[in-house]
């Protein structure tokens, strides 16, 4: 078994094994001196799972070196959010040390914002990935596997809002409002899912737009290892 799962982990390019390994890391860094203990294991539990079988993932559905850095910083705006239960992410306290000003009064945010922004990078960063997955795994066109990226996107932030409001219910308790970031607005999960489908189209636009970014996005890495069970022509 041992055996197994280093040469799953020697299957994986070196670049992308270098990427779980930072993400393992910022994981443990984000626990260090943890200011919400009792909600960690929420926020960090899933990531750190998926950081575990990244290994096993990746030599099963391979992803472009592009694509996978794109579910990467993902994942560390997410295990960055995590850690301050993203209702509480300092960013304003930042922003006054590096340059006097406020990030909430420059832009009249009524309430802390991050969780918007890594809902917005939700569809911009992961589009890509998503459509890469549908054309080489599914069997896809390039212009099909980008409108199932998009409606992807839309059916996992859907998914995601009714999976943090049950866990929400019966695992967070008295703290569900701190977990699942609402500040008291009712409307939140629809405009989470309205920002990641923003993050989306905005990715489209540019894939459609630049045949580079098209490549880069949708082609197979030539860098990458070659998925094992595709066919041999």
């Amino acid at each position: 078994m041992i055996s197994g799962a280093v040469g799953v982990w020697k299957s994986v390019p070196v670049q992308q094994r270098r990427m779980i390994m930072m993400l393992v890391a910022a994981i443990l860094a984000a626990n260090v001196d943890q200011p919400y203990p009792e909600l960690a294991p929420l926020q960090h539990g899933p990531t750190m799972l998926l950081a575990l079988a990244a290994p096993w993932l990746l030599h099963r559905w391979p992803l472009s070196n592009g694509s996978a850095g794109c579910v990467l910083l993902f994942l560390l705006l997410h295990t960055l959010g995590g850690r301050y239960i993203y209702s509480y992410v300092p960013y304003d306290a930042w922003a006054r040390a590096i340059s006097g000003h406020d990030v909430s009064d420059t832009f009249g945010l009524a309430r802390n914002g991050y969780d918007r922004l890594v809902h917005f990078a939700f569809g911009a960063l992961l589009t890509a990935p998503f459509a890469e997955l549908a054309r080489r795994h599914g069997a896809m066109r390039p212009g099909w596997s980008l409108a199932f990226a998009f409606a992807f996107v839309g059916l996992v932030s859907a998914v995601y809002e009714i999976f943090e409001w049950l866990l929400s219910v019966f695992a967070a308790g008295q703290t569900a409002d701190w977990y699942n970031g609402q500040q008291g607005d009712i409307w939140d999960p629809q405009k989470d899912m309205g920002a990641a489908q923003v993050g989306s189209a905005l990715a489209l636009l540019w894939l459609c737009a630049t045949r580079q970014g098209w490549g880069e996005a949708i082609s197979p890495d030539p860098h990458s290892s070659p998925d094992p069970h595709s066919s041999k022509e």
